[in-house]
């Protein structure tokens, strides 16, 4: 069984993640998947994702009432995001199933759905962290004022509590990248040993600079380009501060040069900078990669990341010069100024910018796509699952054969790459 859920906040790269899962399990298990829905716009892929599955149970989760309900935890010294997560309908589901189809096997994504596997340690349990999210409030904190940074530090202390007792409890417990799991080992010593990694992946076919696109900025126009789930707070941090302390200096030496932020969900706040002289906010596009083709630079200066940016990876498959900050290079084994740029500062970012703007790479982007291609495929990585769910299994299951696995995960967000 898969039991999956969305980040909270959502961020797009896990729901590709998690879809690139659910294919790579359906050619090997019947799938019996336990997901929530968050947004309306991911319906549209219900029935892609239904088709993959021996049967599933998708919940509404309506991230406005669902942050009302996790505010109960705060009465307890339980973590706000399981609150979030607590649905009894796919908990009745997750029973039902388990008890009916004798489920060996369960994937969880995320460690707040952990919690509708937790009664079930007969099964061989994996646990598809994808980022240390505790650390990852930790980070907002830092950022936030009181008493929000407040509320951010108790959700870092009680989310890593209840990280510390997945891993301990369950069979094996994965991350998105090396650097994010050695950081857990080091907040969770106790269960090393059954802690690694799988990185994510790039579909390099979809991702291809050698289609043609037809090409969505002005003629005149230096694109910049960031692509994202723009109501993410860390997104959305970092397209602030590059509009603000980025892209005046820009425009000052390059006054063509223009800043487009391309990605669903807008926050009030991004919105907002569209009124910025040389920032463009597109919303929801139906694709992303002509903005990516067409760019002449793309951007990740995120400050506060854990894990992998299929953002950077995405932009480097299309062979496209990106300019990180280092925190948006973590756990990508690309190297800086070879396969693209690492800016510390403001100024650095600027300088990298206006040196790509004006003398064109060729190098930096066939090598960046050439990284992509040799360290990022979805089937050479999805291979370390494999390793995980059939270790210390009495039946193993051979491809096409009838072993059930249960999957339970955040969103149903069977999104095309990008």
């Amino acid at each position: 069984m898969l039991v999956h859920r969305i980040p909270y906040p959502p961020n797009k790269g896990d729901k590709i993640r998690s879809y690139h899962l659910l294919k790579h399990l359906a050619r090997h298990y019947r799938v019996h998947l336990a997901t929530f829905v968050d947004d309306t716009d991911d319906l549209q892929h219900v029935p892609r994702v239904k088709a993959l599955c021996a049967e599933s149970y998708f919940a509404a989760l309506k991230p406005r009432a669902a942050r009302v309900r996790s505010l109960g935890a705060l009465l307890s010294n339980r973590p706000l995001s399981l609150d979030y997560y607590r649905d009894r309908g796919m908990q009745a589901w997750v029973d039902e199933v388990m008890q009916r189809q004798q489920i060996g096997r369960i994937l969880v994504f995320s460690s707040a759905m952990a919690q509708y596997a937790e009664r079930y340690s007969s099964a061989r349990r994996v646990v598809d962290f994808v980022d240390v999210d505790s650390d990852k409030w930790r980070q907002y904190a830092e950022k936030t004022r009181w008493p929000m940074s407040w509320l951010y530090q108790r959700e870092a202390r009680e989310l890593l509590r209840y990280e510390r007792h997945v891993a301990r409890t369950c069979d094996a417990s994965l991350f998105v990248s090396e650097p994010e799991s050695r950081l857990f080992k080091t907040l969770a010593p106790e269960s090393a040993q059954r802690i690694g990694f799988f990185n994510n992946g790039v579909d390099t076919e979809y991702f291809s600079p050698d289609r043609a696109y037809d090409n969505p900025y002005p003629v005149a126009a230096h694109a910049v380009v960031f692509t994202g789930a723009m109501d993410y707070w860390p997104n959305i941090d970092a397209v602030k501060w590059f509009a603000s302390d980025v892209l005046p200096s820009l425009r000052l030496a390059a006054p063509q040069t223009c800043f487009y932020i391309v990605g669903a969900r807008p926050s009030a706040e991004v919105q907002a900078l569209a009124r910025t002289a040389g920032v463009s906010v597109t919303g929801t596009v139906p694709d992303v990669r002509p903005y990516l083709a067409h760019a002449a630079v793309a951007v990740a200066p995120l400050r506060v990341a854990r894990g992998i940016q299929n953002k950077v990876l995405e932009a480097m498959a299309m062979a496209k010069p990106v300019v990180v900050s280092a925190q948006a290079l973590e756990g990508i084994d690309a190297a800086p100024e070879t396969e693209l740029v690492l800016a510390l500062d403001a100024r650095q970012f600027t300088t990298a910018i206006l040196a790509l703007l004006a003398k064109p790479d060729p190098a930096l982007c066939v090598a960046a796509r050439s990284r992509v291609e040799l360290d990022y495929s979805w089937s050479s990585n999805l291979a370390r699952i494999d390793e995980q769910l059939e270790t210390d299994v009495a039946t193993p299951a051979k491809p096409g054969a009838a072993s059930g696995i249960l999957p339970v995960a955040g969103a149903a967000g069977a999104t095309q790459p990008g």
